[in-house]
């Protein structure tokens, strides 16, 4: 019952029943960083819930060139491979792990089944998709309606919340290509906000100061 404890405390929502078998039929996988979860044009056999650890979810076109989405944190399960799952599709987004990982697959056979067994999973699953279509929004608008500077500021926002730490861990070549820009353009914006005490840039992370 040991992962029984820990989906409860990370997801303490669920019903005791459903816990118990998920621990029977979902896949425990520990996953190191860097690891890719999902990638675009593959079949999803299984969606995925976070206990520990970070997984970025985003585009990627044939360049190499990536489009930040979101992140899936403890607690989180991932929206967009829920729905590949329902209609048996090919994937059009890529996933990978930011830190050292545990992640539990659930088939979707047994997604299917708990929909209409629990009412906890229906719930969790009607709620995931609401949070990550509201988020998506956000990420829309920011890219419609914003300049790159006002973009970039709501980037290093997400980040500071999702890892509610100052310090975060990123070059600018990363998030340049995360915004689907430059590094030159967002070295310079960083630069301006860090004249202007926003932020303090360091080697290897951007220190949030002011936002």
């Amino acid at each position: 019952m040991v992962f029984a404890e820990s989906i409860q405390k990370k997801f303490p929502g669920f019903e005791t029943a459903l816990t118990e078998q998920m621990e029977l039929d979902a896949k425990f996988r520990q996953i190191p960083a860097g690891t890719e979860l999902i990638r675009p044009g593959q079949f999803i056999r299984s969606t995925m819930l976070v206990l520990d650890g970070l997984v970025k979810v985003y585009r990627e076109d044939g360049e190499g060139n990536e489009f930040f989405m979101y992140y899936l944190k403890p607690g989180d399960g991932c929206a967009l491979s829920m729905t590949c799952m329902v209609g048996q599709e090919t994937s059009n987004i890529a996933a990978k792990t930011v830190q050292d990982s545990e992640i539990i697959m659930v088939p979707l056979e047994k997604m299917d089944a708990w929909m209409n067994q629990y009412k906890s999973w229906y719930h969790f699953v009607v709620k995931t998709y609401r949070d990550r279509f509201e988020e998506l929004l956000q990420t829309l608008d920011s890219v419609a309606f914003r300049n790159m500077d006002e973009r970039l500021e709501f980037y290093l926002k997400r980040h500071y919340k999702t890892l509610g730490s100052k310090i975060i861990p990123i070059t600018h070549q990363e998030i340049a290509q995360e915004l689907n820009s430059s590094r030159e353009v967002i070295s310079r914006l960083l630069k301006k906000m860090a004249e202007r005490g926003k932020v303090k840039l360091n080697r290897y992370n951007i220190e949030i100061l002011d936002l």
